[in-house]
């Protein structure tokens, strides 16, 4: 995404305040952003913030000559890579939904070919009302894409549909957005993540120190790649990434019956999911008590996802291995057994453990041979397999 330009247009709702933050995150993601705002919000933040956040001049005044574009809505509309709109009021809605244009941030709207991503914010009377719903239905009907509102508490003190929606969703649909001609546009990826939890009792159960933040990041990876993507998740304490379909599983028995019933139709499955190989055999109705005899568990063997799925038709499969000995030669047993395409092995156990970590190190293990990967952050491991995916789409 390095050197992609954003124009991002701010407009006077009272959560101008907040576009000042996506800004600053939009730049630290290495994009360029230039800033137009409407005279209305600048009533609210100063123009001096955005460009001291983003080190470009921002464009107010339709005829302001000292600005370094010379025709502001031409100049503006050609240098977009994606036009911004946080917050959006619902007057703004209206005039890009129409075709107005008597500002310069709505000149820019009409004359730019670039995709448009859309963050409402108003009142909950204002976003509800039938003319503001019918101009977001001919947004959505063109192709623009709507992130939010949220519900929560209003700058009036009352709660309900209006909030500008969270930051990191409007940046998620930024990048998929750039990303919607990737080399996985078309395609349909399916992910797992997130350890399972096998109950022992009401309130106890086995599990493992997986937080899915490996999966997550090959889900978002996937997204801004311009795949459609299916996220099958364990517990987890990460946020749900936006314009991904997660479905949220707890046990092993859940997660494989939820992989059964959503992978066909799929042509790439990411199974960086870290199920439970053993699970109670007779878990108690009861919270089991400290008083009295040790406690004695049964345990019994969970069914292999991968096996279960094997003779599913998927043109990619990409399995992973957490090993804390031997790494390469089990990595290669389970490609063997498993049918896959290739195994991302990882160590675990001591300081190099991926588990929790935002880094991972990694062996990419395949019929041709073994390809070692530093420790990076996730995301970038994340980008690396979904290039042999990629790769392997192409070759198919």
């Amino acid at each position: 995404m390095s050197q992609r330009n954003i124009v991002l247009g701010v407009t006077g709702s009272i959560a101008a305040y907040k576009a000042a933050d996506l800004a600053s995150r939009l730049t630290q993601s290495d994009f360029s952003v230039y800033t137009v705002m409407t005279q209305s919000a600048t009533k609210l933040v100063s123009p001096a913030t955005f460009r001291a956040l983003t080190g470009h001049p921002v464009a107010v005044e339709m005829f302001e000559l000292s600005n370094p574009y010379s025709i502001e809505h031409v100049s503006l509309a050609d240098l977009a890579d994606v036009l911004v709109i946080a917050p959006a009021t619902a007057n703004t809605m209206a005039k890009l939904a129409h075709g107005i244009a008597d500002d310069l941030l709505s000149c820019t709207a009409l004359a730019t070919r670039a995709p448009l991503v859309v963050a409402p914010a108003m009142h909950t009377g204002m976003w509800e009302h039938p003319a503001t719903q019918d101009n977001a239905a001919t947004l959505r009907r063109r192709g623009v894409r709507l992130v939010g509102p949220a519900v929560g508490r209003l700058a009036s003190g009352g709660r309900g549909a209006g909030r500008m929606a969270p930051l990191e969703d409007i940046v998620d649909a930024v990048t998929a957005t750039l990303g919607r001609d990737g080399g996985l546009a078309g395609r349909r990826v399916l992910v797992t993540a997130g350890g399972t939890r096998e109950f022992i009792d009401p309130v106890r159960f086995l599990g493992n120190p997986s937080s899915g933040k490996m999966g997550y990041a090959l889900a978002a990876a996937a997204r801004d790649r311009g795949a459609e993507v299916t996220l099958i998740s364990g517990p987890t304490a990460l946020r749900r990434p936006a314009g991904i379909r997660v479905v949220e599983v707890v046990a092993a028995d859940e997660m494989l019956g939820a992989v059964e019933r959503e992978l066909p139709g799929h042509d790439v499955l990411l199974m960086a999911a870290a199920v439970a190989d053993f699970a109670a055999a007779k878990p108690a109705t009861r919270k089991a008590k400290k008083e009295g005899a040790a406690l004695q568990l049964e345990l019994r063997r969970t069914k292999d996802i991968l096996e279960a799925v094997r003779d599913v038709e998927v043109k990619v499969k990409v399995g992973f291995a957490a090993e804390t000995d031997d790494l390469e030669k089990n990595a290669r047993a389970k490609l063997a057994k498993k049918g896959l395409d290739f195994v991302v092995a990882n160590p675990v156990g001591g300081t190099n453990s991926a588990f929790g970590s935002d880094e991972n190190q990694a062996v990419f293990v395949d019929a041709e041979g073994t390809t070692p990967v530093p420790r990076l952050p996730k995301r970038a491991l994340a980008d690396l397999i979904l290039d042999r995916v990629v790769g392997r789409l192409e070759n198919a």
